[in-house]
């Protein structure tokens, strides 16, 4: 039984690559082995970061994950590319309104769970199709957020579609982990990317997430890839359904 956390022959498709958290854990998996497909909406910023890792281990294509259509191409490049798939982090997401809950436009509403719900199904649901297909096994990682798992101010919306993200993983590993596929999530805490600019570049707002972290910080995107390695890896085999939170402890308090 493999107890390393290793890749080594795995092709991962990463969505949400371009930048910040999906970007580290695409450096991580090529690392220790993997190919990786690169998907978001915008091609320029994904050739980019193919071209930083390598076009012999990184394909970029573009997508938006809500829409079936693009995410059925997006598998099917893969395994044109590849020959296979046998990972998904399903990490693209957008929280276009900061602000009290109630007084959210329905189009910021409309998009927030569009991206962040349907565009994590539609990729799961594709990638198991095509993992049923083949007989494989298979593993998929959907990144959550601490603001799924207690409550959101200002950012309501969003942590609702965090918390359906984590009632996906949840369901969707009672369904199919006995098929050989497991599905878990990580729920990071305060990151430094751009998605969470309005909270880090904010000093007020800042330092009240890091008074009530034990870790006394914010963390960077890196810092989540560890987490990710282990639940794409044969090492997490009897993993499924587990939601792991990396936030310096800010839930444990």
């Amino acid at each position: 039984m493999e107890t390393s956390i290793q890749l080594a022959g795995k092709v991962a498709i990463i969505t949400g690559a371009s930048r910040g958290i999906g970007a580290a854990i695409a450096r991580g998996f090529v690392a220790h082995g993997a190919r990786v497909v690169l998907a978001a909406r915008k091609i320029d910023d994904l050739n980019r970061l193919a071209d930083e890792i390598g076009r012999d281990h990184a394909h970029p294509v573009a997508c938006h994950t809500g829409q079936p259509a693009q995410v059925a191409a997006l598998v099917a490049s893969t395994v044109e590319r590849y020959g296979a798939v046998d990972i998904l982090v399903n990490n693209a997401a957008t929280n276009p309104y900061f602000g009290p809950l109630c007084d959210i436009p329905d189009a910021a509403f409309e998009k927030t769970f569009e991206v962040n719900v349907k565009g994590y199904f539609v990729a799961a649901r594709e990638v198991i199709r095509h993992l049923r297909a083949r007989g494989g096994r298979g593993a998929i990682v959907n990144i959550a957020s601490v603001a799924g798992l207690r409550a959101a101010p200002f950012q309501g919306v969003y942590g609702m579609t965090k918390a359906a993200v984590i009632s996906l993983t949840k369901t969707l590993a009672a369904e199919v982990g006995g098929q050989g596929i497991r599905v878990n999530a990580i729920a990071p805490g305060l990151i430094e990317t751009r998605f969470a600019a309005a909270i880090v570049g904010n000093d007020v707002l800042r330092k009240m997430v890091v008074d009530r972290t034990p870790a006394a910080r914010h963390g960077q995107p890196e810092e989540i890839v560890g987490a990710a390695l282990y639940l794409a890896s044969e090492a997490a085999s009897y993993v499924n359904g587990h939601v792991l939170v990396v936030d310096g402890g800010m839930t444990a308090t």
